[in-house]
């Protein structure tokens, strides 16, 4: 491939990285037959312009736009950091755009923003109206009085027409309004779209450029966004139906115009599952059955009848569920409590028929809904009017609508029925919620990948590529895979032939000193930082203990503890650990480039708490994919592993880095897979990588990092002694 190829144009800097190059050209050409691409790239090898650069000039040919999309923070700053580094090169129009929610001056939700434009927007148009009139109305006083009849007879028409506009002025102006979006509507905001195209603006821009001139930014930048280049956004915005149709309409662009690219992508299949579950808690209840008490609607009586009967059995199906001093126990955390049957619908179902009887539950949810929606209009109403200060959301419509779908599709196969419950911190009152699980996210991206022009799914961790089709239902995407492009003398990456840490092993003191002793001559060995990711949080803490009885230097990231300062102060350091969980904020989208760690370890296999929802998840791909390991291994085992290399990832971020890469549990060798076998590992990384992991005795790990750190001459002053 030559440099001369159209889409280097938006590529921003000197030279692409061999794989780069590859990569940009099978991408381009994909692209242009409208095919899928599932991308894998090691990390800290140039992905987002590998896909970027030529989505950007497929797009420019065929008039497209591309939507780039993640599910982390810190890569929005990057997309932001190499929109603006390609702008420099070649001019797009490109916008970052985040939810109302984080850019509204105001503070109000969505149902009372749209009221409140819409009362707005009526309000400026009758306003100008009464201009024009007023003007109208004087150029033919002035015929009148030079004795024009036909002027006067038209100026009484408009004075009658005056007359109302003001009478529905005077009406408008006791309604809600937003001053913001006034001001958008009566001022000369060309100044704005000026600003907003010079550069690569972010969200946390705009809303300060509009705070400082009382504009609402927000409204501008749907404004400003029809037909632009590119479009940096959150997952969401494309994940859920009904936000990506709005999306799209704000492009002035169809499905079929726009090249979807997702940054790490395997977030795609629980970001997918999260948009389609549905829950509805106790709580909407108990207020749906008060809005019911309220109304004189004689329909009222048949709604209350059945949502009263499924919140009386939501309430007993978790009551019945405690043990003894169970229910002493539920925190704040939501916990569930397992409903489902393999014989019968799931026991809140059953409940909830048992306790109904009335005219039919079809009917009565028919009544609940109508009623709802004739409330939830008065609603509307009477915020756009000014009787109310907030737009109130009506709790009968949202109840009727869930028990309607847990009827109709509770039992469909891929969504699985769960009850859980909570304790409210503030009163102490233990309370549930109903929820319909999707286990299966082709549901919703199937649809998605339908839809678009094409797309690019790019992650660190996206094989073995025939799991994430049938995962996400992808038809024939290309596929490609680009390991570590860096000097592979640089590093080295091991598997540590240390205990299993089965669960039932972790508390074995004998386990836990030799795992702690590993950590510890690793560090020792390490000319710098030292990252350690483990099972959770739990086992972070065991370890963080044992290291600081040996002398270590350790930084704990604790769970619903701010992490950045804690990472930070870490970086500074220079002979450090920091102990983790790998299904922790730092296990991805996170780099620690250079000095800021050396040494990556992975202590264990960290697999997620298998609870019935995993279970179920298990038993979905069992049923969908016709196998009776496919669950284990496509919702357990494959994620696991994914996590795993992730954590991997965080160090070797250039060809200049020099690192070790460490797996400390036997289940990761090469040896295991005799004697272990489903529990071992090993053949679930990609080959490359397998060839790469290196067996190794717990005993002998620290020679080998003392021989490899002390070949690059890597330390400074003494060299440790083993």
């Amino acid at each position: 491939m030559s440099d001369t190829a159209g889409y280097m144009r938006f590529f921003p800097y000197d030279q692409p990285y061999e794989n780069q190059r590859e990569a940009m050209d099978r991408i381009y050409n994909s692209l242009v037959r409208g095919q899928d691409v599932l991308f894998e790239g090691a990390c800290g090898t140039g992905k987002t312009l590998s896909s970027l650069v030529p989505a950007l000039e497929v797009a420019r040919e065929e008039d497209k736009t591309v939507v780039i999309t993640t599910n982390v923070h810190q890569q929005m700053r990057q997309f932001v950091a190499e929109a603006r580094a390609i702008t420099r090169e070649e001019p797009i129009r490109a916008v970052v755009f985040k939810g109302k929610g984080s850019m509204c001056h105001i503070d109000v939700g969505y149902e009372e923003c749209q009221a409140l434009r819409d009362n707005t927007r009526a309000l400026v148009d009758a306003e100008r109206d009464k201009r024009q009139l007023e003007r109208r109305q004087r150029e033919l006083l002035a015929e009148s009085q030079s004795g024009d009849e036909a002027a006067a007879d038209a100026r009484s028409a408009v004075m009658d027409e005056l007359e109302t506009i003001e009478d529905r002025l005077e009406d408008l102006e006791d309604q809600n309004v937003c001053d913001y979006y006034r001001n958008n509507l009566t001022r000369d905001t060309d100044g704005f779209f000026g600003w907003l195209f010079d550069d690569v603006r972010t969200p946390d821009d705009i809303y300060e450029y509009a705070e400082q001139r009382q504009l609402c930014g927000y409204e501008l930048l749907k404004e400003g966004i029809e037909g632009v280049d590119l479009v940096v956004c959150n997952y969401h915005h494309l994940l859920d139906g009904t936000i990506r149709e709005q999306f799209f309409r704000w492009l002035g662009r169809d499905p079929e115009d726009v090249i979807a690219v997702f940054d790490e992508a395997h977030n795609v299949e629980d970001a997918a599952r999260e948009h389609a579950t549905r829950t509805c808690s106790e709580r909407t209840f108990d207020a749906a059955l008060d809005e019911l008490a309220d109304t004189d609607d004689p329909r009222s009586e048949d709604a209350a009848n059945v949502l009263s009967a499924f919140h009386r059995a939501l309430v007993e199906t978790y009551e019945e569920s405690f043990g003894f001093g169970e229910r002493e126990r539920i925190d704040e955390n939501w916990e569930d409590v397992p409903i489902a049957n393999e014989d019968r619908r799931d026991d809140l179902t059953m409940e909830f028929l048992q306790r109904y009887s009335g005219q039919g539950i079809e009917a009565d949810l028919e009544a609940a809904m109508k009623l709802g929606q004739e409330l939830d209009e008065q609603y509307e109403q009477a915020y756009r009017e000014g009787e109310t200060a907030t737009r109130t959301e009506c709790q009968t419509l949202q109840a009727g609508a869930f028990v309607s779908a847990w009827m109709n599709e509770g039992a469909k196969e891929g969504l699985y029925p769960v009850v859980s419950v909570t304790r409210d911190a503030g009163t102490d009152e233990v309370y549930g919620r109903a929820e319909l699980y999707t286990c299966l996210p082709r549901q919703v991206t199937g649809r998605l990948f339908e839809e678009v022009s094409a797309t690019v799914l790019m992650s660190a961790t996206l094989q073995p590529f025939d799991v994430t089709e049938d995962v996400l239902g992808l038809e024939d995407p290309v596929t490609m895979a680009y390991g570590l492009q860096f000097p592979a003398e640089n590093r080295r990456t091991y598997a540590v032939e240390t205990p299993p840490l089965f669960a039932s092993d972790r508390d074995d003191p004998a386990v836990q000193e030799e795992v702690a002793e590993t950590i510890h001559d690793a560090a020792r060995m390490t000319p710098g930082n030292t990252l350690a990711f483990f099972p959770n949080y739990g086992e972070a803490s065991r370890y963080a203990e044992r290291l600081e009885r040996r002398g270590e230097t350790v930084y704990l990231d604790e769970p619903g503890v701010a992490v950045e300062e804690e990472r930070q102060a870490f970086v500074d350091d220079d002979d450090a650990v920091l102990c983790t969980s790998l299904w922790g904020t730092l296990a991805e989208g996170v780099s620690f480039d250079g000095d800021d760690a050396r040494t990556v370890l992975v202590v264990g296999v960290p697999y997620p708490h298998l609870d019935d929802r995993a279970e179920a998840v298990q038993e979905a791909y069992d049923a969908a994919f016709e196998g009776t390991e496919t669950g284990w291994r496509y919702a357990v085992e494959i994620p696991t592993v994914r996590k795993t290399r992730q954590a991997l990832g965080r160090v070797i971020r250039s060809p200049e880095d020099v690192g070790v890469r460490a797996l400390l549990d036997r289940r990761y060798s090469g040896s295991a897979k005799s004697d272990l076998g489903r529990y071992s590992v090993n053949g679930t990384f990609p080959h490359e990588e397998r060839e790469e992991l290196l067996d190794i005795e717990p005993e002998k790990l620290k020679f080998a990092m003392l021989n490899f750190y002390g070949d690059h001459g890597a330390y400074d002053g003494d060299t440790p002694s083993p």
